[in-house]
């Protein structure tokens, strides 16, 4: 059962993520402009009165369409939307349907959404034995040591010939 202090642990340990001052919302800067990507769900409780913060659902960004059908056809308990994120790139998540390998799996996946192009290489995630995201593969974590840094070495490159 995951809750917001968990989001906000593994969001913050991810690289160049900042908090949204006012409200429970990460962003990471991408081309000079702050990009949400995980944030509080907003939820209408009176119809006639403004939408309140939810401490236990959050919305989180996706690629594409595809992969906001794909999650949504996983779990409906887990996941789901409302009609106002309909055609947008976003799936909400309750948090005490999850598990943290899910939540970090999720927060990730936004991150590389939303992240510099420099900072979602097109390799994928690889698992590590507890079902996290080892840095060698997906992003790194502050403060996390890249296990396979050492194990492979830069390749050389060969000088080009003159002319």
């Amino acid at each position: 059962m995951a809750k917001q202090h968990d989001v906000r642990r593994i969001a913050l340990a991810l690289e160049g993520v900042t908090e949204t001052a006012g409200h429970f919302g990460f962003a990471v800067r991408n081309k000079g402009k702050d990009k949400g990507f995980v944030w509080a769900w907003r939820e209408r409780i009176d119809p006639k009165k403004a939408r309140v913060p939810s401490s236990t659902v959050i919305a989180v960004r996706v690629a594409n369409e595809l992969e906001k059908q794909m999650l949504l056809s996983v779990d409906p308990d887990k996941f789901f939307t409302e009609p106002h994120y309909n055609g947008y790139p976003a799936v909400l998540v309750r948090l005490p349907a999850v598990t943290l390998a899910e939540l970090r799996e999720v927060v990730v996946a936004a991150w590389r959404c939303q992240g510099p192009a420099s900072d979602r290489s097109i390799r994928r995630p690889q698992r590590s034995k507890d079902g996290g995201i080892l840095g060698a593969s997906g992003p790194r974590l502050r403060g996390e040591r890249d296990p396979v840094a050492k194990a492979k070495p830069a390749a050389k490159r060969k000088p080009k010939p003159r002319r």
